[in-house]
């Protein structure tokens, strides 16, 4: 078996970006340890509340959640906090700075094309043809009229963009969640869904036509790094934003619930 052509263009990072990756590295290292050694077991000394009161329907809902990790994941979150504040938004920043409105929507669009592959696959995975169908058809029509994706021709014609992945797929199986993960950057999740993510990851870099376009995207250094500012562009969360001392319990009981109801839906 012949060794595999790299794609047109690409050359190998030099020792310069290297450098530079084992620096972020090392300062992500250093975050992490400073964010173990800072944020106590319990918010502010005081247990979190199980319950709270909605005072729109004046109800009362439990958000205790089973969090057997929960040492970790307080630390993780913490670490993601400072991780976000002091080199994520920092870049996005700068990236929303730079560039126009305009264009990091057409950036935003051409990933949110290529994920139509994954909704694809997903589709067929939980036999639901007509999910899987939408996505194939999104997925040509934004990557012919659209440019590439760059415009959501699809969406504008009603078809809209459904997302789904294998969290989800091995949740309407019957697969139950596990216990609450935080991963490090990525945030909120579960075992079931860590398992998803990475599968969904596989299944991009080596299922047609994922293989043939990651094969540029992804071994693109300036494309890579791209894909990620974006994403965290496109999400407008933003740590310790709430105001409330119990913001980890509040998170995680509702990144539960929400993954309940994309499943049932």
């Amino acid at each position: 078996m012949g060794k595999r052509a790299l794609p047109k263009g690409w050359t190998p990072p030099d020792a310069t970006i290297a450098r530079r990756g084992l620096r972020s590295l090392v300062l992500l290292l250093a975050l992490a340890m400073s964010a173990c050694a800072a944020v106590p077991a319990e918010d502010l000394g005081t247990p979190p509340p199980k319950e709270v009161l909605d005072t729109r329907t004046n109800r009362i809902y439990p958000i205790e959640v089973p969090d057997p990790l929960e040492g970790y994941n307080r630390s993780m979150y913490a670490f993601n906090a400072l991780a976000d504040k002091y080199v994520l938004l920092p870049v996005v920043h700068g990236y929303e700075y730079i560039l126009p409105t305009f264009v990091q929507d057409r950036v935003s669009n051409f990933f949110l094309n290529l994920g139509e592959i994954r909704n694809a696959t997903n589709g067929l995975l939980q036999a639901r043809p007509e999910i899987a169908s939408l996505a194939v058809i999104r997925f040509a029509v934004n990557s012919t009229f659209g440019l590439l994706g760059t415009f959501d021709v699809a969406g504008a014609l009603g078809a809209q963009r459904q997302v789904e992945d294998f969290g989800q797929t091995l949740g309407r199986w019957g697969v139950a969640p596990g216990p609450f993960l935080v991963l490090p950057i990525f945030g909120p999740s579960t075992v079931r869904d860590t398992t998803g993510l990475a599968t969904d990851s596989l299944t991009t870099f080596y299922l047609p036509p994922g293989k043939e376009i990651t094969d540029w995207v992804y071994f693109n250094p300036g494309v890579y790094v791209l894909r990620a500012v974006d994403e965290r562009h496109q999400n407008s969360f933003r740590y310790y934003s709430t105001g409330s001392p119990f913001e980890y319990d509040l998170v995680r009981f509702l990144y539960m619930k929400k993954r309940d109801l994309e499943i049932q839906k």
